[in-house]
């Protein structure tokens, strides 16, 4: 893989991998590692969903109450890998992180199964539950509050966060680990640099 065989623009370049592994049959393309770091610069990392990309940069949803939200408001960047096995390859995605507004997160939010959005309203994400019967029992409560009710409307505690790119690393794997490695950087002007890395 030389530079060149890649688009100049790594948002195209992204869309082709990822059509390419969907196409492939990976499971879940839209799975990727989000790591976050609290105020003091303690790193964690989780598996969420890539739930849109464009050339805003990469979304995903979640509770704002949960520990990856504490931490992205104390320190508002993150990074992202998303690995697909079938092509031996990964995408690396570095940058600022700016939360969704709530009109896009609400079209996001009602394409969910209707117990996938009870589960956000009874969910007290990563915060101590005295038992599973403890969930379960704020999910029933739930489940009365909105019950006869079509729309389930969108938790004011619950909503998106754009990953906006400053780096964005395109991966393929060779044989003796002589892995193609392609970075591309943002510039002042607002395009990007693509260089080559060692692997």
């Amino acid at each position: 893989m030389d530079v060149d065989d890649l688009d100049p623009d790594p948002h195209v370049q992204f869309e082709r991998w990822f059509a390419e592994a969907s196409a492939a049959g990976v499971p879940y393309p839209e799975q990727m590692a989000l790591a976050t770091a609290a105020a003091d610069g303690a790193p964690s990392v989780r598996m969420v969903l890539l739930k849109g990309h464009d050339p805003r940069g990469f979304v995903f949803y979640t509770n704002r109450e949960s520990r990856k939200a504490v931490e992205l408001e104390a320190n508002p960047r993150a990074a992202i890998v998303l690995h697909w096995e079938l092509q031996d390859r990964q995408v690396r995605v570095e940058g600022t992180v700016v939360r969704v507004d709530d009109d896009e997160s609400f079209a996001y939010f009602r394409t969910r199964p209707r117990g996938s959005r009870l589960g956000a309203w009874a969910s007290p994400q990563s915060r101590p539950l005295a038992s599973r019967d403890e969930l379960l029992r704020r999910y029933a409560e739930v489940e009365r509050r909105f019950a006869g009710e079509e729309e389930v409307p969108l938790p004011p505690f619950w909503g998106g966060y754009r990953i906006v790119p400053d780096t964005i690393e395109f991966w393929q794997g060779q044989q003796s680990r002589l892995h193609d490695r392609v970075l591309y950087t943002r510039a002042a002007d607002g395009g990007w640099q693509r260089r080559r890395l060692g692997p």
